[in-house]
């Protein structure tokens, strides 16, 4: 386009370039012709499903220097055919927020500050917390004897960034472990 002059503007190029309903290249600016999207510069594709309910949507999430540039809707995705609700399509944010805790981080009984756990520490404290609580609210029979095999002590809610998969497993992991309290946020 070179130097700005009277010539070079919209209304002018639409009748030179031969685009009178300015729909077209006459109308955009040289920085919009030299922007080129996210998903062209990915260096590879990867698919995904959307983390937020348990609809399961497909997405393609484009990478780039390993950092996660762009995420879409799979066109491929039997369930949802390339297309994402306004949180599935702003899942990126998810993944690239700055505020995204990315540590275990634990508070004491009666303190004020969280610290920071490694990962092996806080799930043996999470295993040795539900043994415990499954064992002090055991009931093996009922006051007529009836055989009951269940604890009170121990419930569970699921919520909606959980997969059917994911859900099932741990229905089949409280049921096993005799909690009876077992619900979904999908249902409540």
């Amino acid at each position: 386009m070179g130097i700005p002059t009277p010539l070079n503007w919209p209304v002018l190029r639409q009748f030179r370039e031969g685009d009178p309903l300015g729909r077209g290249r006459a109308v955009t600016s040289r920085a919009t012709r030299e922007t080129s999207n996210r998903t062209v510069t990915a260096d590879r594709v990867a698919q995904s499903v959307c983390p937020y309910c348990a609809v399961g949507c497909g997405q393609r999430v484009f990478v780039k220097d390993e950092k996660v540039v762009q995420i879409e809707g799979d066109p491929d995705s039997p369930i949802s055919r390339g297309r994402l609700c306004p949180k599935g399509s702003a899942s990126e944010q998810l993944v690239n927020s700055p505020t995204r805790v990315t540590q275990v981080l634990y508070r004491r009984p009666g303190g004020t500050e969280w610290e920071v756990l490694d990962r092996d520490t806080a799930i043996d404290m999470v295993a040795d917390r539900f043994l415990e609580s499954r064992r002090n609210g055991w009931q093996d029979h009922d006051e007529h004897g009836r055989p009951l095999r269940r604890t009170m002590g121990v419930a569970a809610l699921g919520g909606a960034t959980l997969d059917n998969e994911e859900n099932y497993l741990i229905k089949k992991l409280f049921t096993a472990a005799g909690a009876v309290q077992i619900e979904n946020q999908a249902r409540i």
